[in-house]
């Protein structure tokens, strides 16, 4: 079975998965300051949650179950990105560190919203 972006939902799996480790490792490179660390957990807290909400959504009895589960990893990624944002903006890591993070949490964000789209749209087909 693939999704709406031609990839299976294997792919995600592995993406979302890969995304959760580099987060990890990311958050283990800041600084050791109050802010980095605050701001630092957020980030792992939501970074490695839209894989374990992914895999929620790919067990998912329901058409209805599926989309609220991967609102709930969309919602995951959006908060992420804030978090990437705020330790930009706030100095604490330069922009080209981050810059390939940034670009995947956007590359999944479109990947998501397309999913959920097609699906809620199939629903009133």
């Amino acid at each position: 079975m693939k999704n709406t972006e031609g990839q299976k939902p294997e792919d995600l799996r592995t993406r979302t998965k890969s995304l959760a480790l580099r987060v990890i490792k990311m958050y283990g490179k800041l600084p050791k300051s109050t802010e980095a660390q605050v701001i630092g957990r957020q980030v792992l807290r939501s970074g490695t949650a839209v894989g374990a909400n992914y895999r929620e959504a790919y067990r998912a009895r329901s058409d209805a179950e599926f989309i609220s589960k991967m609102g709930d990893c969309l919602k995951e990624l959006d908060e992420t990105a804030y978090w990437f944002e705020l330790l930009v903006e706030g100095g604490i890591v330069k922009a080209g560190q981050l810059a390939p993070l940034q670009d995947e949490v956007n590359q999944l964000i479109a990947i998501f919203v397309t999913i959920i789209k097609k699906r809620k749209r199939n629903l009133k087909d």
